[in-house]
């Protein structure tokens, strides 16, 4: 089974992963807006970080999730 046919799947069957996809959508969002900035203040930066870090546990969630189901329907 293809990755996006298992997303869709867990969309639709699992609330963990929805919830991820969704918080990992809003940090994308905020990351964007700071980088349409031309400059960041040291605060921002520290931010930006944060925000970085947390979006790439969310993938790493996501992903490790796909390959459970993988595992379980193969």
């Amino acid at each position: 089974m293809k990755e996006s046919e298992i997303k869709n799947i867990l969309r639709n069957e699992n609330e963990e992963f929805r919830k991820i996809e969704e918080d990992h959508r809003k940090l994308d969002k905020s990351l964007d807006e700071m980088l349409k900035k031309k400059y960041l203040t040291a605060e921002e930066e520290v931010e930006k970080k944060k925000i970085q870090k947390q979006k790439l546990h969310y993938k790493d969630r996501l992903a490790e999730l796909v390959r459970d189901y993988n595992k379980s329907h193969a």
